[in-house]
């Protein structure tokens, strides 16, 4: 590696950090149940439509990875142990890493729960050497919160990615080779990987894109340097074909925003055995709207358009959309908008998967709903009649909610719920990204 770690770069020659954290939500099931120690550990869906999320490096091993069919998983590792997702436990987790990376600047953008980006250009002044500081926020993290992780070290987003990836530690024949930790891009390093890597590496390369571009010979970020930007807009896009080209010449003007606004919340089901009928469909529904519903009231929040996304077993999708004058917060009334959103949708094939997502946001006390009666329930367009139920669910079961909430708040979740959350052993809270977001709930410990 053309990376030295005697290498000692100044904050100009290494602006931008990124720092992965490893195998994160496995590696906290571990933490909580030191008895997983050692073994191939899985987070995901355990069902026949489950997938991968997370994979220890036990797992990984037999070739278990993020995003790969639980079946396949299976049949790989006899003896893996797949656990549902819990939310809650990454969350508390995140907050702290994130914490963590605040005492070295508070100039961080957070990637979901286990990955940050930073600008480090503000620490000039205080002469803080990049690797040095890099090391330091590893130790903290393995310290404090038990967990391993990557950190990557570059002029710009592009380079610092790759290096987190390329600090961490690899299979290489069923056997765990250590990695460096961290890695800073070097000029001479940039040049090597844009010569050597492939354009899957490559920032918001699937493999969609990926396919596309070796139809088109371009194997290599080295062939993607010689392109015409307008040949390979007509495959790709403007956008992502000007990206392309960019991130092939080693550019990056993404910077670090530390003021990431969460544009929407809600809830996947991948289900078990698929769905026949609307009735079906609605009475799923019913319960990821009342997640969607406290999800939004956690965050002080209601939103204004409501979106269903319908998955048929041959893989195509169908969403649509419906955006209020006011915003909403309630189950029923989220509800409301989604059954007339369902009712818009041919339904005359099976329905593998279900979600219902919440997005423009309001802030509650902004949220000025009074009942009116200016749309007529008797409407025929069933979009009009499902927002005069919406906003009268909204408005009336205002004291309900809060009460509900309140109750929740001192005894638990699951001290109250819905009709559609009552099961045979009793109230059951789905989370808002719990085990249904990686598959159907069916869990295996080993064979």
């Amino acid at each position: 590696m053309l990376n030295s770690r005697s290498e000692d770069p100044s904050v100009d020659d290494a602006p931008i950090l990124h720092v992965d954290l490893d195998a994160f939500f496995a590696s906290v099931e571990v933490l909580d149940d030191p008895t997983l120690r050692g073994k191939p550990v899985a987070v995901g869906g355990g069902g026949g439509r489950g997938v991968i999320a997370s994979a220890s490096y036990e797992a990984r091993r037999f070739g278990v990875r993020s995003a790969m069919p639980s079946v396949v998983a299976r049949r790989r590792c006899r003896d893996l142990i797949i656990l549902p997702g819990r939310f809650d436990r990454y969350e508390a987790y995140s907050r702290q890493f994130h914490d963590i990376v605040r005492d070295l600047t508070p100039e961080f953008e957070p990637l979901g729960l286990d990955e940050v980006f930073a600008n480090l250009s503000s620490l000039r002044r205080l002469n803080v050497r990049p690797m040095a500081a890099s090391a330091e926020l590893r130790r903290r993290i393995m310290s404090e919160l038990g967990l391993l992780c990557g950190v990557g070290l570059g002029r710009n987003k592009l380079f610092a990615k790759l290096a987190s990836k390329e600090s961490k530690p690899t299979v290489v024949d069923g056997q765990l080779v250590e990695g460096a930790g961290v890695v800073w891009v070097s000029p001479a390093l940039e040049k090597k990987w844009l010569e050597e890597l492939p354009v899957r590496a490559l920032w918001g390369v699937g493999p969609a894109t990926a396919t596309k571009l070796q139809k088109l010979g371009l194997r290599w970020v080295r062939d993607l340097a010689k392109v015409d930007e307008a040949t390979l807009a007509a495959h790709v896009g403007v956008a992502m074909a000007s990206t392309l080209v960019a991130y092939a010449h080693g550019e990056d003007k993404r910077e670090v925003t530390t003021d990431r606004v969460l544009k929407s919340v809600g809830h996947d089901q991948t289900f078990a055995t698929s769905l026949n009928g609307l009735d079906a469909v609605l009475e799923a529904a019913k319960s990821q709207a009342a997640v969607v519903a406290r999800a939004l009231r956690g965050q002080g929040r209601v939103a204004r358009t409501i979106t269903v996304i319908v998955r048929f077993d041959d893989l195509t999708s169908v969403s649509r959309s419906q955006t209020l004058s006011f915003g909403i917060d309630d189950e029923v009334a989220i509800l409301a908008i989604a059954e007339a959103l369902l009712q818009s949708i041919d339904l005359a094939n099976s329905v593998r998967l279900l979600a219902i997502h919440a997005s423009s946001f309001l802030e509650r006390d902004d949220n000025s709903l009074q009942l009116t009666f200016g749309l007529d329930p008797s409407s025929s367009d069933p979009r009009e009649q499902a927002e005069a139920i919406s906003r009268e669910r909204q408005v009336s079961n205002e004291a309900l909610r809060d009460a509900v909430d309140e109750v929740r708040e001192k005894f638990g979740r699951a001290a109250v719920g819905a009709a559609s959350e009552l099961r045979d052993h009793g109230i059951e809270i789905a989370t808002q990204r719990g085990s249904s977001a990686f598959g159907p709930e069916e869990f295996h410990h080993g064979p």
